[in-house]
């Protein structure tokens, strides 16, 4: 990399203005420079634009002295500081390394006190590895530039000053040293849950008493080892065919986690509320809390030993589909009440729960337009398919691939015999909506009967949740 002047006058004037650039080869062996980093005008005429000054530490007196830098092409104007003279066509960049970020994060691992923590528990090895600084280059990593071990090790720590911040070399960021600092780590995990929760209450006087519980699922391509947590189970990737993990994790509505677990990929997650329950009081005290989970996390039997605890735990949780119809003929004799713009709820108090039946008009609208895009895109492909002659095993996998992509939109078409739209036939396509009305489709009229179907019983946006 170098530095570059562009010159140009402009309304009389002479400018200059400066870029680093760096030169790149590409495939027809010619040099293009590409560049990195505009610095802006350096003129006469604007001297404390370009004008800069340093420090320098004369060892012998130990003292320091200012002076300024001037291309060597130009005079320097009278200053009162030494001037000297840089040949800018001799500059260039070497190992440039990010520092304000690793800066940045060295700054905010200081105000969690976090070395209060770990220097009795990360002590330097007898090789004398710096664990501690291992797990700051770790930290910073995954807050600046998340990815794994092995990119950490390749390519991120040249180009980063965690060396420069930390005082070390590059034995820190040799890939077994990494590892083996992850598992130094574990076996202090409860215990700095309840350092982090110290210091969050301190520094921002949080409370902790609304939690957010839910469940999801990694997976590895990989052969089922036999042994350990990796295991077939419900997969969320939609990837039944690969062995994966269940991670369970507490937050609070501010995103601080309070809790986490690895658990075998055969989990089912209505097994697990009860020992996270037990879990969180044992490290945090019993306390009025108030869990947010998804319905299929609770079983009726978890939420009833929730309600006959010594101090009752609160509890939001979707109801069950199956009870939303045996609530249905209660609610309409309900009024709406409006709790914010657009959203409206009807409360109904029975078996010592609170139901709370909610509409949001935003996520109701939000959900008709994406159900209209979806039906005009099967559309769009249902008139390309009427100007293709195919056959009718070839005509079945297209309307396979196009029912595929409509999603719950295509239940909104009813098509007739499949000999209706078969190319012989005049390829004309009929459906049905509603069980009512059979058209031929245009975009118009596809817009206009979802919306009216919209308006209807089903297409709204409701939805029910129990509060204990």
């Amino acid at each position: 990399m170098f530095l570059r002047a562009k010159d140009r006058f402009k309304d009389g004037k002479h400018h200059r203005y400066w870029s680093i650039v760096e030169n790149r080869r590409v495939a027809d062996g010619r040099v293009v420079q590409r560049q990195v980093l505009y610095l802006g005008e350096i003129n006469d005429s604007q001297k404390a634009a370009w004008c800069r000054t340093i420090d320098v530490l004369d060892e012998d007196q130990d003292t320091s002295a200012q002076v300024a830098l001037f291309p060597e092409d130009r005079s320097a104007p009278a200053l009162d500081c030494d001037v000297v003279q840089v040949r800018l066509s001799g500059l260039k960049l070497h190992r440039p390394r990010q520092w304000g970020a690793c800066w940045l994060a060295c700054g905010l691992w200081e105000q969690l006190q976090l070395d209060r923590f770990w220097q009795p528990r990360l002590r330097p090895s007898r090789k004398r590895t710096r664990w501690l600084n291992v797990l700051k280059t770790l930290v910073c990593y995954r807050l600046i530039d998340p990815g794994s071990e092995w990119r950490l090790h390749r390519h991120w720590y040249d180009h980063s000053a965690m060396g420069d911040l930390l005082g070390e070399d590059f034995t820190i960021a040799h890939s077994h040293t990494l590892y083996r600092c992850l598992d130094r780590l574990l076996e202090h995990k409860k215990a700095l849950f309840s350092y982090l929760q110290e210091r969050w209450q301190s520094l921002f006087d949080v409370r902790f008493d609304v939690l957010l519980y839910d469940l999801t699922s990694t997976y590895f391509e990989s052969d089922p080892p036999g042994y350990g947590k990796r295991k077939h189970g419900y997969s969320r990737d939609k990837r039944p065919d690969c062995v994966q993990v269940v991670i369970a994790l507490i937050v609070t509505p501010e995103g601080f986690p309070l809790a986490y677990e690895v658990l075998p990929g055969n989990t089912s997650d209505n097994t697990t509320l009860e020992d996270f329950l037990a879990k969180i009081k044992a490290q945090y005290g019993k306390a009025e809390r108030v869990w947010v989970m998804d319905r299929g996390i609770p079983t009726e039997a978890s939420l009833a030993s929730m309600r006959a605890a010594d101090l009752p735990v609160h509890y939001l949780v979707g109801t069950p589909k199956g009870r939303l119809s045996k609530l249905e003929k209660t609610f309409l004799t309900r009024p709406w009440a409006q709790v914010r713009e657009s959203v409206d709820v009807k409360l109904l108090e029975q078996d010592a729960e609170i139901y709370i039946l909610a509409r949001s008009h935003g996520r109701m609208h939000k959900e008709r337009a994406m159900r209209q895009r979806r039906l005009r895109r099967l559309w769009q492909r249902l008139r390309e398919l009427q100007h293709q002659r195919l056959t009718r095993d070839a005509l079945l996998l297209k309307l396979g691939a196009a029912k595929k992509e409509a999603g719950r939109a295509y239940g909104l078409l009813d098509f007739g015999q499949l000999n209706v739209i078969l190319p012989e036939f005049g390829r004309i396509f009929a459906a049905q909506i509603g069980a009512q009305q059979i058209v031929a489709f245009t975009p118009t009229r596809l817009t206009q009967l979802l919306a009216v179907q919209g308006e209807g019983e089903g297409l709204g946006r409701d939805w029910l949740v129990g509060i204990g």
